[in-house]
């Protein structure tokens, strides 16, 4: 017998292009040869292929609700929601003093029913109310809080161990995020500083970290900002405090810093020299065209002498009888 179901009239209709089959035509047994006859084509296994997503899409019916039972609470808990409304109701006034709680202005309070964030983000500040069993609450502090990063035993580009050590300020700009997102913010914060710190420092000389700590402060500032964004904590400022060379490198740049000062004393005394000995010679000079400017010089060092050290003797020689025994 050659049996048609009116549900795969289509399909077959577009795989082997015949119409469907009349039902006014009473179905008969057929013969071999009429079987023969009437035998339709072998299907290919493309058109098979072709054939499965439809059928397959056409027997799978859209499950209606699953959206709302992954993302509600379910039945269990709307039992439970209901069983502790009761309770609260039952035991009026005396829940109240349960189930309303306070935060302060500068805090927050990160609510979860049975497990899950409730909508509507961080209650406060102010009054909240809170269901008994089945709901719990996390408060989270949203003032600008500070920690120290401990020395950290740093290797320079140049090949100089130095150890460092700063300061962070930062503060929760998401409590839900700070909350639901990472374990604890605050520890987290922490130890990203000082793997951010040994990092920057890294790939700077020493010259560079001891002049350019405002620029060392603010790239490490933009880093952790960057990286502690998806926590809900914001950086607000990075600032190094101290950094301390090994004392073999104190030694060495004193006595360079020594032996530089001295090359530079010398100079300028050089320096000095040339130039008295400029003035010497110009003045020496006036005195060859002048000789009564050089008895008046003279006088003038006796009265300075006679008044710094007055036990001293002077006996002023002529220049000109000194000269007689010169020759």
């Amino acid at each position: 017998m050659c049996v048609y179901n009116s549900h795969c009239d289509g399909h077959f209709a577009k795989q082997f292009g015949a119409g469907p089959p009349d039902n006014n035509k009473s179905l008969t047994r057929q013969t071999p040869t009429q079987t023969k006859k009437q035998t339709p084509k072998k299907v290919s296994l493309e058109n098979n292929k072709m054939l499965e997503p439809a059928i397959i899409k056409t027997k799978v019916a859209p499950q209606f609700g699953a959206e709302d039972s992954d993302t509600g609470i379910g039945v269990c808990g709307w039992i439970l929601t209901i069983i502790c409304w009761l309770l609260v109701l039952v035991t009026m006034p005396f829940s109240f003093f349960i189930c309303f709680k306070v935060v302060q202005e500068y805090e927050r309070a990160v609510i979860f029913r049975l497990g899950r964030l409730l909508s509507g983000g961080a209650k406060g500040p102010g009054i909240f109310f809170i269901l008994p069993c089945i709901e719990t609450y996390t408060k989270v502090d949203l003032r600008t809080g500070v920690f120290d990063i401990p020395p950290q035993e740093v290797l320079t580009k140049d090949s100089v161990t130095v150890s460092v050590d700063a300061v962070v300020y930062f503060r929760v700009s998401n409590a839900t995020v700070s909350v639901a997102n990472v374990e604890n913010a605050h520890h987290s914060t922490r130890l990203l500083a000082q793997t951010t710190l040994r990092n920057i420092l890294g790939t700077k000389d020493l010259h560079e970290i001891l002049g350019d700590r405002e620029t060392i402060s603010g790239s490490m500032q933009a880093a952790l900002d960057e990286a502690t964004e998806s926590w809900g904590i914001k950086v607000e400022r990075v600032e190094i405090k101290d950094v301390r060379l090994p004392v073999q490198l104190q030694r060495a740049m004193a006595a360079e810093a020594e032996a530089s000062r001295e090359a530079r004393a010398k100079v300028i005394a050089a320096e000095g020299e040339f130039k008295a000995s400029t003035a010497l010679k110009e003045a020496s000079m006036v005195i060859a065209q002048s000789p009564a400017a050089l008895q008046l010089r003279y006088l003038q060092t006796l009265s300075t002498i006679s008044a710094e050290k007055n036990s001293t003797i002077i006996f002023p020689l002529p220049i000109d009888f000194l000269s007689q025994f010169m020759r």
